[in-house]
């Protein structure tokens, strides 16, 4: 006689049930952080909801590898609109010293990372990803893909971009004397292009950049191939001022939460539980570090101190873009050395891990 299958019960909920489950959590807790002004609040969002719902054993069972390489091409195309024409102009009479302090920035960011990457329970390649400054968004989602825990640098680098987004308008009063305005930026800015054109922006680089990063084997193409080719539109002109939807971009961050989320245990929240303290005291020493580095690029600049520290700052761009348009300090300079920084640690990071994971 064969035995009647076990009911559906919390444990053996349904894959779809599962899912509809895991919407829920991210659609409450976006809206939750969003009002908060957390940055990239679906990325926590999906992040914590698919956590909890992992270690209750009611998470689905894995995130779609085709969803996963959609979700980083939005972001890919994201971080390419950024590079606008404008930007650049802004920093090209210094774009040397520019580009040495911003070199500068990443080194100490990836040695901290190395010294992370020092304690048993963690790889180099793993440290070094996850606190690496600028474009978290982005290594969160490439990290599985270049062979590191995805768990501990979401978890890490979205801990230093709330501490240095938390902390930046106070020492930009604080030590900078910057007067509180009251700017607010919490994502791409508005470019006044119709959505949809945003979303054939956005097909056309995923279509374009995902298969021509596969031919030519570039690391973590997903999201290079899509942002190379929304640079080139965008530094070209062809893209207008269209960027990605603004849902859809949130629905790519939550994909990326999802996809760390999934794969906790309770074994590996106690790992990052123990890192904690290690990863608060290396995020305060970069971004002191970065600061003094601010101060060296205003002095070869010519500057503000101010500009010099927004424009070095370790993470949470939009949040420096909010604290430099309240402040009335020069936007633009700002904001075209924090979108280098990202783009040029987005075209790097994955052959130095790379290189990295091959020396272990």
């Amino acid at each position: 006689m064969t035995a009647a299958p076990p009911p559906d019960g919390p444990g053996r909920r349904r894959p779809a049930a599962r899912w509809a489950l895991l919407l829920a959590l991210t659609a409450a807790g976006t809206a939750a952080l969003d009002a908060l002004a957390v940055p990239s609040p679906a990325l926590f969002a999906g992040l914590v909801g698919a956590a909890v719902l992992a270690l209750l054993g009611l998470a689905p069972g894995r995130v779609a590898r085709s969803l996963n390489i959609s979700a980083q091409a939005v972001v890919g195309v994201v971080i390419g609109v950024l590079a606008r024409a404008e930007t650049l102009v802004a920093v090209a009479r210094d774009w040397l010293p520019v580009l040495l302090v911003g070199s500068g920035t990443l080194a100490l960011s990836m040695a901290a990372g190395l010294l992370l990457g020092r304690r048993r329970s963690v790889s180099a390649l793993t440290g070094m990803l996850a606190l690496t400054a600028g474009g978290a968004s982005g290594l969160v989602a490439v990290t599985r893909e270049l062979g590191g825990d995805e768990r501990v640098v979401a978890v890490v680098q979205y801990l230093r971009v709330a501490l240095v987004t938390v902390s930046m308008p106070v020492v930009a009063g604080a030590v900078y004397g910057a007067s509180a305005g009251a700017g607010a930026v919490s994502g791409p800015a508005a470019a006044g292009a119709p959505w949809y054109l945003g979303l054939l922006l956005t097909v056309v680089c995923g279509a374009v950049g995902v298969p021509l990063a596969r031919l030519l084997r570039i690391p973590a193409g997903g999201l290079l191939g899509p942002m190379t080719v929304a640079l080139v539109l965008t530094l070209t002109g062809v893209a207008g001022r269209a960027v990605p939807p603004s849902a859809l971009v949130e629905l790519a961050y939550a994909v990326i939460g999802w996809q760390a989320g999934v794969r906790f245990t309770r074994e590996s929240l106690r790992v990052v539980a123990g890192l904690l303290p290690t990863a608060v005291a290396l995020i305060a020493a970069v971004v002191a570090a970065c600061a003094a580095l601010g101060a060296l690029l205003a002095r070869l600049t010519g500057a503000t101190p101010l500009e010099g520290y927004l424009a070095t700052t370790p993470g949470g761009i939009y949040a420096v873009l909010a604290t430099a348009v309240s402040s009335g300090v020069d936007v633009a300079f700002v904001v075209a050395v924090q979108v280098l920084r990202v783009v040029v640690m987005l075209l790097v990071a994955p052959t130095i891990a790379r290189w990295t994971a091959a020396r272990k």
